[in-house]
């Protein structure tokens, strides 16, 4: 048997250093199955964690980021975006309405806006731009530019049912008149007129042709008396001027009972026409060689579409 080591037993110096080193820095012994599975997932978990702490959040669908782009650009939901809008005075009831609206929506779509701010039913309006606004003509059509002035016309169905009732009565009878007479152009009194001729200032006439009232007054008529008279049509005051060389009468269109007209033979691209003043047939205020193309107009703009509701 050799003889015994002095030295077994003994630990050589720094080796408790190098143990606590070899602890440190790796397992004593070998894991287990369980203990190697256990540690790699905590492992991805710390790491998944990390990742999540430190990635942007994921980015919105196509869908998400157009709805945001809406919103931060101001768009509305209903479909203007990019379109051109006009500054209008919406002006009913003696009230003032600044709104703005896409220049090319039609005046149909206007009076469903004017609607939403008035309570007023679109059937139950009468917008006037430079004459009744066509509903199926939109604003760049007719010129509307920014800054201009809709004038509304309009009541409640029982204001207008009220008014109306009487109006319509007075046309009946007015018409039931004329009809038992013979064509008015013929008649005596208008006879003295229509015998001077036709006006060397009248404004030219389109037959068989329906255009709106222009901006300027229609001027180049006569009277009963044979004088000079001009029509000029105040749509944001709603009256009716009728000038003459010695006064101009201020008539609120909402006091004229009725308007006729009937063309002149010989010359049917001219018209007379007569504004009901009064409640009988002797305050008619005749005019004479109005332009056939404008008759509508005016009696759309004095009387309203409005009133056969």
């Amino acid at each position: 048997r050799p003889p015994p080591n002095p030295l077994a037993g003994m630990e050589e110096p720094g080796m408790d250093t190098e143990a606590e080193t070899v602890a440190t820095e790796g397992p004593a012994r070998p894991l287990s199955c369980l203990e190697a599975e256990a540690a790699a997932g905590a492992a991805a978990e710390d790491s998944c964690a990390a990742r999540g702490s430190l990635q942007p959040a994921p980015a919105q669908p196509p869908g998400d980021l157009a709805a945001q782009a809406s919103v931060s650009n101001g768009e509305d939901a209903g479909g203007g975006a990019g379109r051109e809008l006009v500054d209008l005075k919406i002006i009913w009831n003696k009230t003032k309405h600044d709104v703005k609206f896409p220049l090319d929506s039609t005046g149909s779509e206007l009076k469903q806006k004017i609607h939403s701010i008035t309570g007023l039913p679109p059937a139950m309006q009468k917008v006037m731009y430079k004459g009744l606004v066509p509903e199926d003509k939109t604003l760049r059509e007719i010129k509307v530019t920014s800054g201009a002035k809709i004038m509304v016309v309009g009541s409640t169905i029982n204001d207008v049912l009220a008014v109306n009732t009487p109006k319509d009565a007075a046309q009946q009878d007015a018409k039931a008149e004329e009809n038992k007479k013979e064509p008015l152009c013929r008649q005596k009194q208008h006879r003295k007129v229509l015998d001077k001729g036709k006006p060397e200032d009248v404004m030219p006439s389109v037959k068989g042709a329906q255009e709106r009232l222009p901006a300027v007054p229609l001027s180049g008529m006569y009277n009963k008396s044979g004088g000079k008279v001009r029509l000029t049509f105040k749509l944001e005051q709603d009256q009716l001027w009728i000038g003459t060389k010695e006064r101009t009468e201020k008539l609120p269109m909402g006091s004229i009972k009725n308007v006729v007209s009937e063309p002149i033979e010989g010359h049917e691209d001219y018209h007379m026409m007569a504004f009901q003043l009064g409640p009988t047939e002797a305050s008619y205020y005749w005019v004479y060689w109005v332009p056939t193309q404008y008759v509508d107009a005016i009696k759309d703009t004095v009387l309203g579409k409005w009133q056969y509701f």
